[in-house]
């Protein structure tokens, strides 16, 4: 017996489905997802960075190898023309100067292309300022010039030939001052007395007790000070052992409070003995220590009157 198999299609298999691959966020684009612009806003960003980098990069190699500074100055202002110009000063560290003074430096350019500003130019300007003890300045691009400023601080009012100027601890000039607006720092008055500053402040502080009384100081003959005390009196220090003997008066005015007592002028230069001399008198007085035991005595012969003791003797 014969079978008959009938030929049909084979069964249909099930497709089997293809995986489809998820990509996923890296770490980077999670934080670029994150900021506060947009993608484009951060292409550009990115662009213009390299594009500085490049110029700025250009600029040197050019210059380096030989290239005319007029080619690597036409790549640098062609990078200014892509955005890299400087169009914003940003300045910190100002406490008194004006810093109008600071933008007109920061903006004494050729040319404001980034490339081209010269930051240490710059900084050799300012540093002429006298308010300026130190400055730093970058670029911050695209387009912004930062500029730190380290100011000096001011330490006494120098007076000579009736002008008054703000000084520093090392007697640099630092700004004109108006007869009616004087701060409440020392005064320094003579020519030299600016220079003196550092040996001034040294001085007040081998007698911390009388800093607070003195109104001013005169450097005299450009070799030792007169000290002038809020209560009007006056001190002729010794040229050597100045400290010394400003702090032996300190002593003697703690004991029996030479100050205030209506006093003129005290005379120090001669180490052996305080002479005083009241106003309108012809005459001085030596004041002993209190130490001792002596009392105050009437001396004519310390001096031929007040002139005497009035005049300079070098």
């Amino acid at each position: 017996m014969s079978r008959t198999i009938k030929r049909g299609s084979p069964p249909k298999r099930p497709t089997a489905r293809r995986k489809v691959a998820v990509k996923r966020a890296s770490t980077l684009d999670r934080i670029v997802g994150a900021l506060p612009v947009s993608e484009a806003a951060l292409k550009r960003l990115a662009t213009w960075s390299i594009l500085g980098a490049v110029g700025a990069v250009v600029v040197v190699a050019a210059s380096w190898i030989g290239i005319p500074g007029m080619i690597g100055t036409a790549l640098a202002e062609s990078a200014g023309k892509a955005g890299f110009r400087v169009e914003q000063i940003e300045v910190t560290g100002l406490k008194r100067m004006d810093r109008m003074s600071v933008y007109a430096v920061a903006l004494d350019q050729q040319s404001r292309a980034m490339p081209l500003v010269d930051l240490e130019a710059v900084r050799q300007k300012l540093l002429r300022y006298g308010w300026i003890a130190d400055a730093h300045v970058s670029r911050r691009l695209p387009d912004t010039l930062l500029v730190h400023v380290v100011e000096r601080t001011p330490a006494a009012v120098w007076q000579d030939n009736g002008q008054l100027t703000l000084i520093d601890a090392s007697g640099v000039l630092l700004a004109p001052v108006e007869a009616h607006a004087i701060p409440d720092l020392p005064l320094v008055i003579g020519p030299g007395a600016d220079r003196q500053e550092g040996a001034y402040q040294a001085l007040l502080a081998a007698a911390p007790a009388l800093r607070p009384k003195v109104r001013a100081a005169t450097w005299i003959g450009n070799r030792r000070w007169d000290l002038t005390f809020a209560t009007g009196e006056t001190l002729a220090l010794p040229q050597d052992g100045a400290d010394r003997a400003l702090v032996k008066f300190a002593e003697l005015d703690g004991a029996r409070a030479l100050l205030g007592k209506g006093w003129k002028r005290f005379d120090m230069r001669d180490p052996r003995k305080l002479v005083a001399r009241k106003p309108g008198a012809d005459e001085n007085h030596a004041l002993a220590d209190p130490g001792d035991g002596a009392q105050t005595e009437q001396t004519p012969s310390v001096a031929a009157g007040a002139a005497a003791t009035s005049r300079e003797e070098g």
